[in-house]
Formats: structure tokens, sequence, C-alpha cells
């Protein structure tokens, strides 16, 4: 979590008015009024929904306190909703923090101040790996007693587990409801099981174990999975559309997506990519692309001109989203994913009204080695590139994804994983025939970095998913990759 940390001037008196028309950026610090004469002073943001809500570190009568202040017409509704679920976690003797105040503050808000806990921090800001899934087992345990209870978290997420001093805490009343059926004990659970990336499907056994009641495992798998695609769809919808990670300015002449938080560091290098790429390190300069390294703040970054080679190649990209459009949700849907991919920053199309021309994409940079140049094609990997091998193609196997151009060289080896670049033709498929066939075509393009009679070559088509090409009863190595 990134907080919004105060100025060290002295808190302004705003209204809510003020608030809600500060949209992202409410100056800190500032001050409310309460009715009974006490003054609330916010000295950091922890979340904010602009004109909504927002929630952050506060004194109130010179007391550290968490507080979450609703603001508009349904602030007195959610702000309620948050008392009464934090009431009810309390009197289920669950943990969480304590309230110590919760009320009307005006005509259009609703205050709840709650216990100030140092160094605490949620689940979503802890590096939780499904190698180790011992740090994930208390929230199990601890939703699995919320169920008990005859409770359910409505918007069950890693955000709303807090770790204090050993202990892990439930927060966010708002979304805690009365048990109606035990189908919503089965929803829950899949709702949070399906915010974690898909290697953690293959422990569900130990956090079953933990979670301690009794669940249809078929039925709870068809949960997950519709419900992470369902979410995998609205956070894609959300990489391309201004919310509170991603900004997006558009005009007749461009439309620009950028990670908020990037906005400051990358608005120069938006405003004339061009120069910044002519001044840069020249990596790939092909007729549909130009890859450039350039330099910003002392960090290296990656710019990916998608070029226009002649009249019909501009005609024929007019209507279509660019593939730096594509390649932008083909890095997030990645990342969401678990699967390693340099982390993408902004993407930029250059438009005449609604056609599109030149586009462009920004990544972080990844300076690992490709694996064509790592790998010997006289014995098999050293024993971590094994299993990152595994581990890599056996989750793009199971989540139906073909990358469309599996040469060595764009796949890379850095911090103890595989990072996969060049993702223009990257796709995750409805159709089991249509993967089946293109993924074919992948493994075996990955496989032809080697000659087909190395110990490396005879050693992946042993271990990666899938089944090889075969003409007449034999493997074929020699066909042609078209995607």
């Amino acid at each position: 979590m990134n907080p919004q940390q105060a100025d060290p001037a002295l808190p302004v008196e705003v209204s809510l008015e003020d608030l809600r028309q500060a949209g992202r950026q409410p100056a800190l610090p500032f001050a409310l009024m309460l009715a009974d004469g006490s003054r609330l002073e916010f000295t950091r943001l922890l979340r904010l929904l602009p004109g909504k809500r927002l929630a952050g570190l506060a004194l109130w009568n010179g007391q550290p306190v968490f507080a979450k202040l609703f603001i508009g017409a349904d602030a007195p509704r959610h702000g309620e909703r948050e008392r009464a679920g934090l009431a009810a976690l309390a009197a289920a003797r669950l943990p969480t923090p304590a309230v110590l105040f919760a009320g009307k503050v005006g005509e259009v808000g609703y205050l709840v101040l709650s216990a100030w806990l140092d160094g605490a921090a949620t689940l979503n800001e802890q590096a939780l790996s499904p190698r180790d899934p011992e740090p994930l087992l208390p929230a199990l345990v601890l939703l699995g007693r919320l169920h008990a209870a005859e409770l359910v978290q409505h918007d069950a997420h890693l955000d709303n587990f807090l770790r204090h001093d050993g202990r892990l805490l439930l927060i966010d009343g708002d979304g805690v409801r009365p048990l109606n059926t035990e189908g919503d004990c089965l929803a829950n659970l899949a709702h949070l099981l399906a915010q974690l990336i898909p290697a953690w499907d293959r422990q569900r056994d130990r956090l079953l174990q933990a979670y301690g009641h009794p669940v249809d495992v078929g039925a709870l798998a068809a949960a997950v999975a519709l419900a992470r695609q369902r979410r995998l769809n609205h956070f894609l919808a959300k990489t391309v559309r201004d919310c509170s990670q991603f900004a997006v300015y558009k005009n007749f002449r461009r439309f620009t997506a950028v990670l908020r938080e990037e906005v400051p560091a990358l608005q120069t290098l938006l405003q004339d990519p061009d120069t910044a790429m002519a001044t840069g390190k020249l990596l790939k300069d092909g007729g549909t692309c130009t890859v450039a390294a350039v330099d910003i703040g002392g960090r290296t970054l990656v710019v990916k001109r998608y070029n226009l080679k002649h009249w019909r190649h501009a005609l024929s990209r007019l209507w279509r989203p660019s593939r730096a459009w594509h390649s932008w949700q083909a890095a997030h849907r990645l990342a969401y994913c678990g699967i390693a991919t340099p982390k993408p920053l902004a993407m930029s199309e250059e438009r005449i009204g609604p056609l599109r021309r030149r586009a462009f994409l920004i990544t972080e940079h990844c300076p690992g080695a490709n694996l064509l140049s790592l790998l010997d094609p006289a014995q098999e990997p050293e024993s971590a590139m094994q299993a990152a091998l595994r581990e890599l193609f056996a989750t793009l196997y199971e989540l139906r994804i073909s990358h469309g151009d599996l040469k060595a060289t764009n796949l890379l080896w850095h911090d103890g994983q595989i990072v996969l670049i060049d993702l223009d033709a990257l796709t995750q498929h409805r159709s089991e025939k249509a993967f089946a066939r293109l993924w074919r075509r992948d493994r075996a393009r990955f496989v032809r970095n080697w000659p087909a009679d190395s110990v490396l070559a005879q050693w992946l088509e042993r271990v990666l998913p899938g089944q090889p090409v075969r003409q007449k009863g034999k493997l074929c190595t020699n066909h042609r990759h078209t995607a």
C-alpha cells in the first residue's frame, strides 16, 4: 500500500463538500470538526474512492486512530453497515480492531473510528508464495470461523485480513453479512481463493484443511474458475479506463493509459516518445516495430514503437486495437496470473478521432539473459531452471494461454524465474480445440530452438505438457511457425 503522506503544514479545516470536490487529490493534512466539538485530523490516506470514501491515519483528541469516512447520499447506509459489520465480528469473538466511534457527520457523511494498529500490514502487502502456503493458512482458519458464526465477508479479499503482532484480524465491516444459505459459504470461499494466482490451486488441499468445513471440491473448483475469470475481465477493462490504478488521457489525436503512480515520471516521455527513443539505446529496428532502451530518472525502461510499413498496412490497422493495446493487456493478464513479464507502465496510441495509427508500449527493463544463450543443448537444465520451466509451461497450459512466438530469445532468466517478453500475439483461449492447435505450435517452436537429437530437446519433449506435433507417426520438428 502506498499511503499519501501529509505535508508538515498545519491541518486545514475542510467540509465534506470540499473533500468530495477534491477527487483523488485531497490536500493533507486536513481537519474535520465533529458534532460533539471534537476535531479529527487526517494525516495519511491509505485508501481513497474519490467523492465517496476515504480511509487512513488520523488524530482524534490527540489519539492515533484508523478513520473511515463515507461521503455522499449513500454515506449513512454504508457507514451504518460498516459499524454493524464490525459489531457482528466482535460479538462473534472474531479478532477485529476495536471501534472507538461511529456516527453521522453533517447531513451526508458517516464516520467510523477504530484503533490504529501501528505496524500492521494486510496479507496483500506480504510476499505470499504458493511454494510456502503456511503464511496464508491463518486466513482460511479465520474465514472458517467467520462461516461457523453464520457470517460471510461479502467482498472477501487479502486486503481484508490484517496481520498485527503475530495475529490475524478481520477488517471492513461494510462487507460483513449474515449467512443466508450454505451456498453462501462456498461462494464466499471461492471469492477469496479467486484472488490468488492460479499456482495456488495446487495447494488447495492444504488450504481446505485450514478452512475446516466440508466442501464439494468439484463445485468449489468451478466457482473459483468462474470468479477468477470475472475478476480478470473486470481488471483488464480497468487497464484502459480512468480509475484509482490507471490514468487515462484521450483526445482527438492520442489515447494514453498509464499506471497512475508512474504519471509524474513518464510525463515527458509520453509527450515525445520518438525523441526519447532516438536518444536511447536501439535494441531492435524492424519494419513493424522499433525497440529502444531509455533512461528515465536513472531507471532503464523499454519503449516499443509499432510502426506502419506502408499505406495498406496503415489502413489495415485503422479500426483494430493496436498491438501496443494488445500487449499492454496481455502483460497485465500475465501479471494477474502470476506469470513473470516486464512490468507494463504505459501504452499510447496516435489517433485521428477513432482511427488508430502508430502506437507505443513502455515497460520496465528486464536485465536477464535469454534462454538461447543460457541453456546448453548437450545437457539437461540445472534444477532451478528445470523447476521454472515446468512451472511456466504448466501454468500456461492450465490457463490455455498461447504465446504465439516462443523463440528462446523471448524467455529471459532473471531473479530465479523465467520472464516472458514480446507478447504481441499472446492469447488466452476459450476454445479447447483452438488452444490445442496453437499450443502444439508454441511447444514445437520452443523445442526447435535446439537440435532435435540434443539432450536438452529430448528432455523438453518429455517434460513439457501437451503433445508434440506428429506427421505419419513421426515427430514433426520442421513445420513453419505461423502464429
